[in-house]
């Protein structure tokens, strides 16, 4: 049913209406600017002409001004009064002379005639001295100006006072009529607009009311009417927008339906599980990935309860869930048997209507089994730090503590507590400085400073220096050389290559037997270069030959701690391989020795091409 718009409550009055109160703003923003302005200029020229005026009198009365006491005071008199009602004007209400001595010589007040001769007793004149205020006037209640203006004869000397109160509220008055001159007109203009007001807005609603006619009956399927288009403006873009809308909306709906088949599409498609539920918490729509996440049918997932799909029933309530729709942490079986469980992790969401009413759930899984995987090796690799530094720790403590008790003192005992302490802290530094390379890597931070150079001779540089400290390691190995004939070039960072073969030669002499025998190799291959060194030693348990490369792991902790060793001297390797392009691994049978290969990428060159 048409429902009909009262005017009051129309778009028409309420055009009108914001013209006119804008108007009405307006016009009450310049009056009270114009009325303000004019009764500052009218008071402040009044206030001037009458200081002018006093001055000027006061000048004028100097010349007739003598003392009370002479003979011609009389005349005097006179003189003054006559100067006094030739200056009378209509804005002055009275003008009376003081002479020095206070006495009343003359006044423009009939009424006060009988005063002259007598003690003046205004307050305003009392000291001789030029002001000019406003004040009221006792009688009559009205503002008026008072003017003391000295009289001074020849030689500067003052003889008297000029006093003159002249008549401010007729001022005031006169720009009272103005401001009612400025308001009648106002209101006659506002009466004006109103009436041109209606008819603009008029216009300019009458268009809308033709296009709200076709809105409904575009509602009722009806695309066949098209609005007039009377103009190129705003509303007559308006409405072929409108007569557009027809032909459009069957578009419109088809591609819904398509957006429809597409969102379907992705929800089949997506990485993450999508599950949705009524407001009961029934399943209404399941994606594929979800399916296969919780290794269920859809068959059986549709029309079940969420908190059975899930199986979460004991722990939660779909009360709770809609309270507080926080993350939850979800084991399921794999659909593999020889994997482990799946760790899920589902976000709730609710589906609200706009008017804020629930009327279903979202729940979307995500597979965090590797990244709780990851998290836990996080965990351990903290709990291995803080292991690792709170041995050397509590040794560096108890030894500091001993010396501090007296034990400096002898001169024996002391300096093997220092050299402990110092090689306590020697081992916190380098497990600090691998840490931090480890880190740098990690970020990836480290900037390679790769330079061409011959892989032989660097790995004969290497070795050298073990050759060279022998003699000075508590037990004897001998360092055999298998090496290609070739001169292998190569593009690495030469500081860490270094490390990574001083890493794998200082295991090797730490884990061979007494007069063992290392055996490095150096060969190349179509596209790498490999080197591997062979140790006696007593070999890596086939469970372990996995962990050796991670962070701080050992096979035997506590000969590797008794030996300085940090755990991380593979971890470092690896990462350095890592950066190069190459790879380390490592083969070992127990009780007959370890194999540690290391493989970098590798092009011959021609020999002209560096020449």
């Amino acid at each position: 049913m048409k429902k009909k718009v009262r005017f009051f409550r129309s778009v028409n009055f309420k055009i009108a209406l914001t013209f006119i109160l804008v108007l009405l703003v307006s016009i009450e923003i310049i009056g009270a600017y114009f009325i303000r302005g004019l009764e500052r200029s009218t008071i402040e020229s009044f206030k001037s002409n009458m200081d002018t005026q006093a001055e000027t009198l006061a000048s004028t009365l100097g010349n007739h001004l003598g003392s009370p006491d002479d003979e011609d005071s009389g005349q005097q008199n006179d003189e003054l009064q006559r100067v006094l009602d030739n200056s009378d004007s209509s804005d002055v209400l009275e003008m009376k002379v003081v002479d020095e001595k206070n006495n009343i010589r003359a006044t423009t007040n009939v009424a006060e005639r009988y005063t002259v001769g007598k003690k003046n007793d205004d307050p305003y004149i009392d000291d001789f001295s030029t002001k000019s205020l406003v004040a009221v006037d006792d009688e009559t209640s009205n503002r008026v100006q008072i003017n003391v203006q000295p009289i001074q004869t020849t030689g500067d000397t003052v003889a008297g006072a000029l006093y003159i109160r002249s008549d401010l509220e007729q001022q005031y008055e006169e720009i009272n009529d103005i401001a009612l001159i400025f308001i009648t007109s106002s209101v006659i203009a506002v009466f004006i607009s109103m009436i041109v007001a209606v008819l603009v807005a008029r216009s300019i609603t009458q268009p809308i009311a033709e296009m709200r006619q076709q809105a409904l009956r575009i509602a009722k399927g009806d695309y066949s009417r098209k609005v007039q288009v009377k103009g190129n403006d705003e509303l007559g873009e308006l409405a072929a927008t409108f007569n557009q809308l027809g032909e459009r909306i069957e578009e419109t709906q088809e591609a819904m339906e398509s957006e429809r088949n597409r969102l379907n599409s992705v929800l089949s498609h997506m990485t993450d599980g999508v599950v949705a539920t009524d407001r009961r918490g029934k399943v209404i729509t399941i994606n594929e990935m979800a399916l296969s996440l919780l290794n269920v049918e859809r068959e059986s997932a549709v029309n079940q309860s969420i908190l059975t799909l899930f199986d979460m029933g004991e722990d939660y309530t779909l009360r709770k869930i809609l309270e507080n729709p926080e993350e939850i942490l979800l084991e399921r079986p794999s659909a593999d048997k020889n994997l482990d469980n799946v760790l899920l992790r589902v976000d709730f969401s609710m589906i609200r209507r706009d008017s804020g009413f629930i009327s279903g759930l979202v729940a979307v899984l995500h597979d965090v089994t590797e990244q709780e995987k990851t998290e836990q090796e996080r965990r351990e690799f903290v709990s291995n730090v803080s292991h690792e530094l709170r041995t050397p720790l509590t040794s560096t403590r108890s030894y500091i503590e001993a010396l501090s008790e007296g034990a400096w003192k002898d001169e024996e005992i002391a300096p093997k507590f220092l050299n402990v302490t110092l090689n306590e802290t020697d081992r916190m530094i380098r497990m600090i400085n691998d840490l931090l390379s480890l880190s740098r890597m990690d970020s990836g931070n480290y900037q390679l400073q790769a330079e061409y150079i011959n892989f032989k001779e660097l790995v004969n540089f290497v070795l050298d220096r073990f050759d060279m400290m022998v003699d000075e390691q508590e037990k004897k190995y001998h360092i055999k050389r298998d090496f290609t004939k070739r001169e292998l070039w190569v593009e690495v960072d030469t500081d860490r290559m270094i490390q990574v073969i001083d890493n794998l030669m200082n295991n090797a002499v730490k884990y061979s037997p007494d007069g063992g025998i290392i055996t490095v190799r150096l060969v190349e291959t179509h596209n790498n270069i490999i080197l591997s060194i062979t140790d006696q030693g007593l070999g890596i348990p086939p469970n372990d030959i996995n962990k050796v490369f991670d962070r701080f792991y050992r096979v035997d902790k506590a000969r590797a701690r008794k030996q300085g060793g940090t755990g991380l001297g593979l971890a470092i390797s690896k990462e350095v391989l890592k950066v190069h392009g190459g790879n380390i691994w490592v083969e070992s049978r127990e009780h007959v020795g370890s194999t540690f290969f290391v493989s970098l990428p590798y092009e011959p060159y021609e020999e002209d091409w560096w020449e």
